[in-house]
């Protein structure tokens, strides 16, 4: 299945994902009993978050996905989007609750490659038709969680990585809202110009939603990371908790950022981009102590570890 074929086609996926999440990784009808994971990837050409369902095989402490899309005669999207940048976050089923991993993805080659595809046909006979069905070599992709305990010299890496995102966030963030003041405050006036100020509109539509965007798959990536967290530091779990609850609040707050954002790009008075402007002020308070939070709880403990 390819989220990036066709509306009816990613509204399927997307029906996939809301049961799957809903209920502990378990997902009916064409699904029933086919072990799935949730695959959220970066778009190879937008950046933007993209989440797909995938049938997997467990294989060791590694998760493998096949890239069957059903026997077409293209790779899935995700495919092409883990290809461009190998960070996927895998959500997967365990104990009756769907549990977030930080991935890095590695195509199969080869024999290794031959052996899984055909141990996953032998499981369910569907793999056999999609091969037989399409002239491409369907992708087989181990995906290798996070583990800072096999790698402490990650855990600096990340906590590194983690502040400079950070940075880069409130620079992308700041520009932002000062492109906003700029609009309301310079707007043309005269009937002329309107041409102009639609222009401008369009391009900060295209910045809120960039900024959106990025920030979406920095949490996303980050919930991922956070089992890694866990597991290795367990002293770190109720920083993690409150991380994650923050998350998902301003997971609400960019969905409400998105709909001022094309109401503003659109509008013909300036009402609707002062609602942006007071939406992103509120926004970058909350993100400021939920980033200073979390530098101040992680990153200690992970630049410590990587001593």
């Amino acid at each position: 299945m390819n989220q990036e074929q066709l509306p009816t086609a990613e509204n399927f996926n997307q029906g996939v994902v809301r049961e799957f999440r809903a209920n502990g990784g378990v997902v009916g009808g064409m699904f029933a009993g086919v072990p799935l994971a949730l695959l959220t990837t970066a778009g190879a050409k937008t950046g933007r978050p993209r989440t797909n369902p995938a049938v997997q095989l467990r294989d060791g402490d590694r998760i493998l996905v096949f890239a069957s899309n059903a026997g077409q005669a293209n790779n899935p999207g995700w495919y092409h989007n883990l290809l461009a940048n190998p960070q996927v976050t895998l959500e997967i089923g365990e104990g009756g609750t769907v549990r977030t991993y930080a991935t890095r993805a590695v195509p199969l080659e080869g024999e290794e490659r031959d052996k899984f595809y055909g141990l996953q046909a032998e499981l369910d006979p569907a793999f056999h038709a999609y091969q037989a069905g399409t002239a491409r070599r369907i992708p087989v992709v181990a995906l290798y969680p996070l583990d800072l305990a096999a790698d402490p010299a990650r855990s600096r890496a990340i906590g590194e990585q983690l502040a400079r995102h950070h940075n880069d966030l409130r620079r992308e963030l700041g520009a932002l809202r000062t492109e906003i003041e700029n609009l309301l405050s310079g707007r043309p006036r005269s009937p002329g110009t309107e041409p102009a100020l639609a222009a401008l509109r369009q391009e900060m539509f295209g910045h809120c939603l960039t900024f959106c965007d990025n920030l979406q798959l920095h949490h996303i990536r980050e919930d991922g990371a956070f089992t890694a967290f866990e597991s290795r530091f367990p002293r770190l779990t109720p920083a993690v908790d409150k991380l994650r609850q923050e998350h998902r609040v301003v997971t609400e707050a960019l969905a409400r950022l998105r709909t001022l954002a094309e109401n503003a790009a659109t509008a013909a008075g300036a009402t609707e981009i002062a609602e942006l402007r007071d939406e992103l002020a509120l926004l970058t308070a909350g993100l400021e102590d939920h980033f200073a939070y979390e530098e101040a709880q992680l990153v200690p403990v992970l630049d410590a570890s990587g001593e």
